[in-house]
């Protein structure tokens, strides 16, 4: 097997049309640590494949009013995010015990990416397996890539973000409010996907239920994510250690305040702190 197609399919080059070939010869290019060409596109540093995936995505994608579309930046709780709502809209299913999807199924493979996997080859792709409603996709594009082919939409976007040390109707949910106030933060999701607890859920303990179902503990030591993979990824690389202020160990004070000041500059006036 040649080296490339071990990579994982949005790192890639071998997806991209001649069109999109000819666009990146004229955005900023780089290449990361591995060797692997990035470019730059409507402020934002993409993949190869990624960036065809994007414009596919751009092109094709027609949103049902109902679909739930859970965005975030790589590293910043999207598995848990992922698990926390198919287990918020799976709990009207009454599963067994033993045939929760999230017992056989990896919460990347459940929740799939825009433009990491369905849009990579096709700005139209076969969406009949994502049938159900609400359809369930995620993305790591940021807000203003998707705003033009959703401004017309009441879709529903959750988008959660995280201490980048660590790292249309919207819910914004924090990484570490999640962490220190997962009850709280839990139903204010449940709450904005339109399947509240209700009084009895609370009192049996459901809220309980889902957040140990969800936990990293349970879902990294369930065996599809052991050994299993997605996106040509192995599923355990999507299971960190999940601690909030872990970047002390890695950073230096210097590193730590230059990247104060760039939050400070590039989130003021929005209402976000870290």
């Amino acid at each position: 097997m040649d080296l490339k197609e071990k990579l994982p399919v949005n790192v890639r080059d071998d997806k991209i049309s001649e069109e999109t070939k000819s666009l990146i010869s004229s955005l900023p290019s780089h290449t990361d640590s591995h060797g692997n060409k990035m470019c730059r596109f409507q402020g934002c540093w993409y993949y190869y494949n990624t960036l065809q995936g994007v414009l596919n995505f751009q092109r094709g994608f027609q949103p049902q009013d109902t679909d739930i579309i859970l965005a975030s930046y790589p590293k910043s709780g999207t598995t848990w995010l992922k698990a926390l709502t198919v287990a918020l809209l799976e709990r009207s299913k009454n599963h067994s015990s033993d045939h929760h999807p999230l017992l056989s199924h990896n919460p990347q493979r459940i929740v799939p990416y825009f433009e990491l996997g369905l849009y990579i080859e096709s700005s139209s792709p076969d969406l009949t397996k994502y049938s159900s409603v609400p359809r369930l996709f995620s993305t790591h594009m940021p807000l203003d890539a998707m705003h033009e082919t959703l401004k017309d939409s009441p879709c529903k976007i959750v988008y959660v973000c995280r201490n980048v040390k660590d790292t249309l109707r919207v819910l914004f949910m924090r990484y570490e409010e999640m962490k220190a106030e997962p009850h709280d933060q839990i139903k204010r999701l449940a709450d904005f996907l339109g399947c509240p607890f209700t009084k009895e859920e609370k009192e049996n303990g459901c809220v309980d239920e889902v957040l140990d179902l969800c936990s990293l503990r349970n879902l990294s030591g369930l065996e599809i994510n052991k050994t299993g993979k997605s996106y040509n990824w192995d599923n355990k690389i999507f299971f960190r250690k999940g601690e909030v202020g872990d970047w002390k160990n890695y950073l230096t004070p210097e590193m730590e305040n230059k990247i104060d000041m760039i939050i400070q500059e590039k989130l003021q006036g929005s209402g976000l702190k870290f």
